[in-house]
């Protein structure tokens, strides 16, 4: 192993202030490896005025380029947060389109005492309640123009309370997947395909949901030939890549950054 990309863990992201914190020690972690690590991979591009998110869209367009697909195509990633990268030719567009996964899971986690609604098994026993999910998508991040982002604990679901507990995880699971698909109003172009990665693929409610809100083919990573569990892992080796060699991680249509950024931070061996 040459390098390793550590991303570390977000735990408070400000882009309108320009700051953005992920904790980890990479210089810590390569003196205990023995291997050179690239860290800090946001701070450049949101010192420079741009979102620092999402960073995942040029190795969706690394894979894509390769991929039979016919364009645009649309990558998707449900993490904790969700993001789109829309591929056409050599038109890159990418943002955060709203919750993923977190409302989800911090729901389950009060209520039932799970970490997660496996393959969305719980929220598919309730019910959708529309009025919920019309005031959640009254926001105006939804109509705002990307680049845009977000930090995890942005959205105000303060709707579904009150609500029982397999009712509160399909709202929010409809939630997420309506978010998604309001993607679709900042896209040059209808997409041919929709490619889900992320945990989020996982559940197959929220996958059902995204299908009858799209109209086009909603594809899993694994339909696609990949693992869905590593791209984004897979990601951050290849910006650590990039960072080394001093290529850009960010592009103007993916972060808002003035122009192509460069970033991150190398720990190197002494001795190396």
């Amino acid at each position: 192993v040459a390098y390793i990309g550590f991303h570390g863990q977000t735990i408070l992201h400000r882009p309108q202030a320009r700051f953005t914190w992920q904790i980890g020690n990479g210089r810590a972690l390569a003196r205990v490896t023995r291997i050179a690590v690239v860290d800090d991979f946001r701070t450049a591009d949101v010192r420079a005025g741009g979102q620092g998110a999402p960073l995942v869209p040029l190795y969706h367009a690394a894979l894509l380029r390769k991929a039979t697909f016919g364009r645009p195509v649309v990558m998707v990633n449900i993490g904790g947060v969700s993001n789109v990268t829309y591929v056409d030719g050599d038109t890159v567009i990418a943002f955060d389109t709203g919750p993923g996964n977190a409302p989800i899971d911090d729901w389950m986690h009060r209520h039932s005492g799970r970490a997660v609604d496996e393959s969305g098994a719980f929220a598919r026993t309730g019910k959708v309640d529309e009025k919920a999910l019309r005031a959640m998508l009254d926001s105006a991040f939804f109509d705002a123009k990307p680049p845009k982002s977000l930090d995890r604990m942005d959205f105000d679901t303060r709707a579904v309370e009150g609500l029982s507990a397999a009712d509160g995880a399909a709202t929010l699971t409809a939630f997420t997947a309506a978010a998604i698909a309001k993607a679709r109003d900042h896209f040059p172009e209808m997409a041919t395909t929709w490619i889900v990665c992320g945990g989020g693929r996982h559940n197959k409610t929220m996958m059902d949901a995204l299908r009858a809100r799209v109209n086009a083919p909603v594809l899993s990573a694994e339909d696609a030939g990949w693992n869905g569990d590593f791209i984004e892992a897979e990601a951050f080796a290849y910006l650590a890549a990039r960072a080394v060699k001093g290529l850009p991680l960010s592009l103007p249509s993916t972060t808002g950054v003035p122009e192509p950024m460069s970033g991150g931070r190398l720990h190197g061996i002494t001795g190396r």
